[in-house]
């Protein structure tokens, strides 16, 4: 079933950027000055297998009712009244503004369901702002870049929850927010011919995919739902990812890109790895990119049935990808041969495990508990002869799991005590394998303003 999203937010906040991404044209005029937009500008949008239409909007200042600002209102005011989920965009580098709280004050009046999205989440500095637009009351914000179409799958998470019926699909219970029903996506990647379409075939107990020994059969990411033990899974088979300056043919490029927007949309990422010529350049770059993009990630050492007992050895491949990919220390390892399905059961299992840590959320108070014992054991060392001073922490959201940090002078603390605080963070609550965020935010001051009183 169709429906339709309103992008509403002040001026200069990304919207026209935003409604560009979705209907993936360059439709709406994008310009650094404010005010460029002025008539509300529909379009078909899509997103993942959601198909909508977007309505892009002016970003109003207070005026009258008459004159041109004023009747950009009108045309805002008309857009939120004829759809069926507002998109209320903040800018998170900029924090919120009066404007902002005016524009979530009218998306509230519409009794329209709605979805705050924090554009511009790049970088730390982004990642940290966003964090205020809780105080909006409308529940997690979606943090996302539009320029950079990051985050895009939270946003797809976000409009499946808020409107169920709507985007449900046939057969499939609606989504929740923290994605508890519906299936599980998977995207299985790899480098070209690393056996990616033989192990679907596998899990699937059918030839549903074409395989052979030449590379790069797979040309779209192909997507298949399967049953295991009672959960439902839908699997994307992609075609193999090679380095960028090898790829010189159109089509290979148009499938690259298939199998990218297939991991920004997947939950859990499989990526398949030849266990006779493991952890090439290629497969690291592939698994740093899956980090990147905040999927939880399951490693498979594929062909398993070729390799010497040596090569597959628990022992050597934990110590191996945990040297290649530290920033996903404890990332779940499977052997397995899809050419005689060896392992498939493990493979599955560490899904759902993968998974349930990906969605995990840590109580407050325990993760303070752990803070002061952190801090007490190895306190942020002193920049330039000043004490750090670590206030406390906070979970704003998990897929991944996301904290904020709240001290002074946050951004002074160097990279290494960021990352002693994730690797402690990882172990003290058994966060094996996925992507980390840890943002710093400097806790505000009492007395910053205040008049020194006269002895």
């Amino acid at each position: 079933m169709s429906f339709s999203a309103a992008i509403v937010g002040r001026p200069n906040v990304g919207k026209s950027t935003l409604f560009n991404r979705l209907v993936g044209k360059r439709i709406a005029l994008v310009d650094d000055r404010p005010g460029v937009t002025r008539d509300r500008r529909e379009g078909r949008a899509k997103l993942g297998d959601l198909h909508f239409t977007a309505i892009d909007t002016a970003g109003f200042e207070e005026a009258e009712a008459g004159s041109l600002p004023g009747r950009m209102r009108a045309q805002t005011d008309i857009a939120v009244r004829d759809a069926d989920v507002v998109l209320l965009v903040i800018d998170s580098r900029a924090g919120l503004t009066p404007l902002d709280e005016a524009f979530a004050a009218m998306a509230r009046r519409s009794g329209k369901p709605v979805i705050v999205v924090a554009n511009k989440s790049e970088g730390r500095a982004g990642q940290v702002g966003a964090a205020e637009a809780f105080s909006l009351g409308f529940g997690e914000p979606v943090t996302l870049s539009a320029e950079h179409g990051e985050g895009l799958s939270d946003l797809y998470n976000a409009m499946r929850a808020a409107l169920p019926a709507q985007t449900e699909e046939p057969g499939v219970a609606p989504r929740t927010a923290e994605g508890a029903s519906g299936p599980i996506r998977v995207a299985i990647v790899g480098r070209p011919n690393a056996g990616k379409s033989t192990l679907v075939n596998s899990l699937l107990g059918d030839d549903r995919m074409l395989t052979g020994p030449e590379a790069g059969i797979t040309r779209d990411a192909i997507a298949v739902d399967l049953a295991w033990k009672g959960r439902a899974f839908r699997l994307y088979d992609t075609a193999g990812m090679r380095r960028r300056a090898k790829i010189t043919e159109k089509l290979e490029k148009l499938s690259v890109a298939d199998a990218l927007e297939a991991i920004r949309f997947a939950e859990v990422v499989v990526l398949l790895m030849d266990s006779q010529a493991p952890f090439e350049e290629q497969d690291l770059r592939i698994a740093d990119l899956v980090v990147r993009e905040g999927r939880a990630l399951v490693v498979v050492m594929n062909k398993s049935d070729l390799a010497s007992r040596g090569e597959i050895a628990g022992s050597k491949l934990r110590r191996e990808i945990d040297h290649w990919l530290p920033q996903v220390a404890g990332v779940p390892i499977v052997a397995a041969s899809g050419l005689h399905g060896d392992g498939l059961d493990r493979l599955m299992q560490e899904i759902v495990a993968a998974h349930a840590v990906w969605n995990k959320r840590v109580p407050t108070a325990g993760l303070n508990r752990w803070l002061a014992e952190a801090v007490a054991a190895h306190p942020p060392p002193a920049v330039s002869g000043r004490r750090i001073k670590i206030n406390y922490i906070t979970q704003p959201k998990a897929r991944p799991p996301s904290f904020v940090l709240f001290s002074s002078r946050a951004d002074a603390i160097p990279e290494q005590y960021r990352r002693y605080l994730v690797n402690g963070l990882r172990e003290a609550f058994d966060l094996p394998g996925t992507p980390i965020r840890l943002m710093l935010r400097e806790k505000d001051n009492p007395f910053e303003g205040r008049a020194k009183k006269k002895g």
